[in-house]
C-alpha cells in the first residue's frame, strides 16, 4: 500500500504546481534545465521538517537538511530528485522527494539592433522569435527585415541562424519563427 501511495505523491505535487501559471510552462518541460535565479520547492513525503523554497545560488548550488550542499544547475528536476532521494535515503529509508522548479529566472534572451527596447529579457518561459520582437518593442521603422540573425552558442561556439521577417509575416515561412534558447541574441539588423 504504501508503494501505491509513495507513487501517487510526486505526480500529486506536480500538478499542484501545474495549477501556478509562473510554474506551468517549467512543469509541461520536464526536460527543463534548471539555472541560477531558479525558485525550487523540495519535500520529502510525511517528512514536514524537510521542506523548502529555495533559490538556486549563482553558483548554481542549494542547500537542504540532511542532504547538505549540491549544485543543481545543469539539471532537470528529476535530477535532482533522484540526487536528493540518494543522500537522504542514509537517513530516510525509502524517501519520496518531490522537486518542483517554481520560478523561472535563468531563462534570458538578448534583443539587439534596430528595435524599439533593446535589451537583454528575463522571459520566464520558452518564446519564439516573433514573441521575442514584440518584447522588445518591435522594429523600428529603419530595420532591414531580413537579414536578422539568431546568434546560438552550439557546443561552446557561436552559431548563426537567419531569420527572414518578411517571409514569416507574410505566412510564407513559419517554420523559421523557431523557439528560443536561454541566451540566445537576436540581432536585427
Amino acid at each position: 500500500m504504501a508503494e501505491g501511495i509513495a507513487t501517487a505523491v510526486p505526480d500529486a505535487a506536480v500538478g499542484d504546481a501545474a495549477a501556478r501559471p509562473e510554474a506551468a510552462a517549467v512543469v509541461a518541460d520536464p526536460a527543463y534545465v534548471i539555472g541560477p535565479e531558479d525558485a525550487l520547492e523540495i519535500s520529502v513525503w510525511r517528512d514536514d521538517t524537510l521542506k523548502a523554497s529555495t533559490l538556486v545560488r549563482p553558483d548554481g548550488g542549494i542547500s537542504f537538511p540532511l542532504a547538505g550542499d549540491l549544485i543543481v544547475a545543469g539539471k532537470t528536476a528529476v535530477q535532482v530528485r533522484e540526487e536528493l532521494a540518494k543522500r537522504l535515503s542514509k537517513y530516510i529509508p525509502e524517501p519520496v522527494v518531490t522537486v518542483s522548479v517554481v520560478r523561472v529566472s535563468s531563462y534570458r534572451i538578448y534583443v539587439l539592433g534596430r528595435v524599439n527596447k533593446p535589451g537583454d529579457f528575463q522571459v520566464g518561459r520558452n518564446i519564439d522569435v516573433l514573441q521575442a520582437l514584440s518584447i522588445a518593442g518591435g522594429m523600428t521603422p529603419f530595420a532591414s527585415e531580413d537579414g536578422i540573425q539568431i546568434i546560438r552558442k552550439v557546443d561552446g561556439k557561436p552559431t548563426s541562424i537567419p531569420f527572414e521577417y518578411s517571409r514569416v509575416r507574410k505566412g510564407g515561412d513559419l517554420s523559421q519563427n523557431i523557439t528560443l534558447k536561454s541566451g540566445d541574441v537576436l540581432l536585427v539588423p
